[in-house]
């Protein structure tokens, strides 16, 4: 017998071990470098009497299936198959199982959880650890152990022997004549002893009649004696020792079930409340629900609607009602809740007959003895009229007052689907006033602004009816006309309107004169979406300045053409400098004296991967406007150098800026990087700039020139000649070469002019002592005579085309030794 009871023993141990055992088996078949251990390793061989508490899963995450069971799981399943999908199972033991297997297939480790399962009211818990494996045969295997813990406990006396509550059992005791008499307690709950304040044990089996407590009293048994007899449920609430109890009575034949709840903090929270009812400033008023008339009313709601107390109580709910919403009203006073928030603002009329909106809330409670609805109101009516202001604001423009661009697109919309179904047009006008910015300049932005609010005014009383005006933002405005019958219709429409809009303007005692450039595009045939109707209208009023400015163009397909290639060309730009497409090309520049090549000018060209070569003169000016020409810039810089770095020491490279790099104000530390990185002397990298480097920012622009020539670069001025201002920028800046424009170079032989123009720079350039290059040279009589005319250096085709720079060698080889003549 000592020797069973060892053995018993050690088996329990056993079981408390099992856990443990099978995680450090798992972390042992682990072999370095593998996410899983083998099935093998882990479920096979020496699991002995833990096989029968394993559960064998097959699948992924969510979707296992049963392979294998081990007794005991079989008999904890109640089902003995092998190879049965996870829903055949019980509920509780699929749920575990999965849970389990899941969470330890996404973590790859063993994962444990507890199950809590319900036979025939007893709660039994147990311990399930899931052990992901992986299988030779492919897909993951998830070995799962179960194993009871602990005792195991009734639900139902779980459940009430925690709760606070009371719950009692009690069966009738009945008189000779078969009326009930008394009531003896035959089931009870530790919360029943405590809210009587009795003993457990001086509940058990005792009757009412042998008093001791609360439910002893004359006045409960009276009530427990009439639901036994009228088989009713009662609910009643008796009082003692500053305690109230609430107690439900439910019958079943003789046996009473009662329970007893404390609301004595429910009483005093009522008492609160009448406390706090009255003195709220807030309108508050209970009602009677059935009948809708009022109960009781504080003295916010009698000062905030001027009805006396008196005529409050005589009255009904819908008598604050606006009659064209008592309907409304009534189908929500049906829907009551226990609570109840409003879920829009009502209406309500005050004793003068003003109306107010307010929201109300509410709840049902008890009012002296009846089912009562305490509401409580805030009057929005202030709030309303704000966020009306507001959204008023959010749709208008707030120096014009003229609707902005969200109004405009809204509105734009409802206009294109009335169109559509009666079959009109709708026609976007895009309004650009010319010479805006001139008065922003002139006098100021003060005086800009009430030079666009006039604009408004007329705009307003030109646009009438459905048809609408809005301000999208600086000096643009929008016009939609609704129901148009032709495109003249709004050919005059436009024209009168930039009559209207040109005529002279007197602000602050000036008079001012602007003028007006419309683009127009009509609905279906220009776009049948206002996104569409808008960019296309924007295009035509692009051309429309383009042609002069106080006209109006209707868009033409061409437009939409040549902005599609435009929007596809930045595309491609943007994929190019990714892709690597760009590449240098070099020109020779020619020493006329020594008839050498004395450097080169590199030159940027992009080899499209489907269209071949695309001239720059197409792509940089987009490169400018989308941002690109700087990263572009520091690349070719970069690139130049380090091919120049192998040329002889004597022969320089040119690289031409655009005026955007100057804006990046980082110009001068990308040249110090590119010369650093590449090795190359300053003294051999020539920067050439355009006279547009000086319109903008000019003091800024200069002091980057200082600085870059500081360095030891040359800058020279390109395209000399065809500016405005070239003598004078020739004064700000001592430039190191200035280049001769092809133009003048072109007909140099055949045009006395073009042949004065270059005599005299060549003559200013040995003047300052400053290089003079000639471009364009294609003719020996145009190297004659820019020879004659001393000028220092010359490129063209005459010498060489651009080339790769792969060929450079072969054009220094060629130049090594010859006087200067046709390539």
């Amino acid at each position: 017998m000592g020797v069973a009871k060892k053995q018993s023993a050690k088996l329990t141990t056993d079981m408390f071990e099992d856990v443990p055992v099978l995680r450090r088996k798992w972390q042992a078949a682990l072999k370095p470098g593998e996410t899983l251990p083998r099935y093998e390793d882990v479920m096979l061989g020496s699991l002995g009497r833990l096989a029968d508490h394993m559960v064998l899963l097959n699948g992924d995450h969510d979707a296992f299936a049963v392979s294998r069971t081990g007794r005991y799981a079989q008999k904890w399943l109640g089902d003995e198959r092998w190879d049965i999908p996870m829903h055949v199972l019980p509920p509780d033991c699929a749920t575990v199982l999965t849970e389990a297997a899941s969470n330890a297939v996404k973590t790859s480790r063993p994962y444990q959880a507890v199950a809590h399962c319900v036979r025939d009211g007893m709660v039994r818990t147990y311990d399930v650890l899931a052990l992901p494996t992986f299988s030779r045969w492919g897909g993951t295997l998830v070995g799962t152990y179960v194993n009871e813990r602990g005792a195991q406990y009734n639900l139902l006396d779980a459940i009430f022997s925690t709760t606070e509550d009371g719950v009692i059992s009690a069966s009738t005791i009945r008189d000779a004549s078969g009326a009930p008499s008394d009531f003896q307690i035959v089931h009870h709950n530790e919360g029943a002893a405590k809210l009587l304040k009795v003993p457990a044990q001086g509940l058990q089996w005792r009757r009412l009649s042998e008093g001791g407590h609360l439910l002893c009293s004359e006045l409960v048994v009276a009530r427990l004696r009439e639901a036994v007899a009228n088989g009713v449920r009662d609910q009643f609430e008796i009082d003692s020792d500053e305690r109230s109890l609430r107690l439900g009575v439910t019958a079943f034949g003789d046996i009473l079930s009662l329970t007893i709840s404390d609301v004595t903090p429910l009483k005093r929270r009522e008492a609160s409340f009448r406390l706090l009812f009255d003195s709220n400033p807030m309108p508050m008023w209970v009602f009677d629900p059935e009948t809708t008339g009022f109960l009781k009313v504080n003295d916010a709601a009698v000062q905030h609607y001027g009805y006396s107390r008196e005529k409050f109580l005589s009255m009904k709910i819908r008598e604050m009602w606006p009659q064209e919403e008592w309907v409304s009203h009534s189908q929500a006073l049906r829907h009551l809740g226990e609570h109840y928030q409003s879920g829009r603002h009502w209406r309500h009329l005050r004793a003068d007959g003003s109306e107010i909106c307010v929201l109300t809330f509410g709840r049902r409670l008890s009012f002296e003895g009846r089912n009562a609805y305490l509401v409580a109101v805030v009057d929005i009516t202030e709030r309303l009229k704000a966020e009306a202001r507001i959204a008023y604001m959010a749709h208008h423009d707030g120096l014009t007052n003229l609707a902005n661009r969200e109004l405009y697109q809204e509105r734009l919309q409802q206009a294109l689907e009335g169109s559509n179904a009666d079959g009109k047009r709708v026609a976007v006008l895009c309004v650009d006033l010319d010479l805006f910015k001139n008065v922003n300049d002139s006098y100021g932005h003060p005086m800009g602004d009430r030079l666009l609010r006039q604009v408004a005014d007329r705009l307003r009383a030109h646009v009438h009816g459905n048809n609408l005006a809005a301000r999208l933002g600086g000096d643009e405005f929008a016009v939609i006309l609704t129901s148009i019958a032709s495109p003249n219709e709004t050919s005059d429409f436009a024209g009168r309107l930039i009559n209207v809009l040109s005529q002279p303007y007197e602000i602050d005692g000036n008079e001012v004169v602007i003028g007006a450039s419309i683009g127009i595009a009509l609905s279906p045939g220009d776009g049948t979406s206002g996104e569409e109707l808008l960019r296309n209208a924007d295009m035509a009023l692009y051309r429309a300045k383009e042609d002069g400015r106080g006209v109006h163009r209707f868009f033409e397909p061409e437009m939409d053409r040549q902005a599609q290639k435009r929007r596809d060309m930045e595309l491609d730009l943007r994929h190019a400098f990714a892709n690597g497409e760009f590449e240098l090309h070099y020109q020779p520049l020619v020493d006329i004296a020594s008839g050498r090549i004395s450097g080169f000018e590199s030159l940027l060209r992009w080899r499209h991967p489907e269209k071949g070569m695309i001239s720059p003169a197409e792509f940089v000016p987009i490169a400018e406007d989308i941002g690109l020409i700087t990263s572009i810039g520091e690349w070719v810089l970069r690139e130049a150098c380090n091919e120049a770095v192998k040329w002889p020491d004597q022969v320089k490279v040119a690289v031409n800026l655009s005026p955007v790099q100057f804006r990046s104000r980082n110009l001068v530390q990308v040249v110090i990087s590119a010369l650093a990185n590449s090795g190359l002397s300053p003294k051999r990298l020539e920067l050439e700039i355009t006279e547009s480097v000086f319109l903008a920012e000019t003091e800024a622009n200069l002091a980057i020139l200082h600085q870059l020539r500081e360095l030891g670069v040359s800058i020279s001025m390109d395209d000399f000649g065809t500016g405005y201002s070239s003598l004078s920028y020739l004064r700000s800046f001592p430039f190191d070469k200035i280049k001769i424009d092809r133009s003048f170079v072109k007909d140099l032989a055949k045009r006395s002019d073009c042949l004065a123009i270059v005599r005299a720079i060549s003559g200013l350039g040995r003047s300052l002592n400053i290089t003079t290059t000639a471009e364009g040279v294609e003719t020996v009589d145009q190297l004659d005579w820019l020879r004659a005319e001393g000028c220092n250096e010359v490129q063209g085709f005459l010498f060489s085309a651009a080339k790769p720079a792969a060929e450079v060698e072969q054009l220094l080889f060629r130049f090594g030794a010859r006087a200067v003549k046709a390539a």
